[in-house]
């Protein structure tokens, strides 16, 4: 009785590990995955900041074309 006990025990040990280590992976990948999207929304504004400042500096310079026209 004791050795069926002792080997139900060793069996949920062992299972429990396996099922620790998959239940770990996936919260190291979903880690990696929310800095990913961090990263890119990061990204996303510096391209949009970017293109504000060349759509800003076209602008002043079509309103200093357009005054030294007239």
């Amino acid at each position: 009785m004791i050795r069926l006990a002792v080997l139900a025990l060793l069996a949920a040990t062992i299972g429990g590990c396996g099922l620790t280590e998959t239940v770990g992976s996936a919260a190291i990948e979903a880690n990696a995955k929310a800095q990913e999207i961090k990263q890119g929304k990061a990204t996303e504004a510096r391209a949009q900041s970017e293109l504000d400042a060349a759509m800003r500096a076209a602008d002043a310079q079509r309103q200093a074309g357009e005054a030294a026209s007239q």
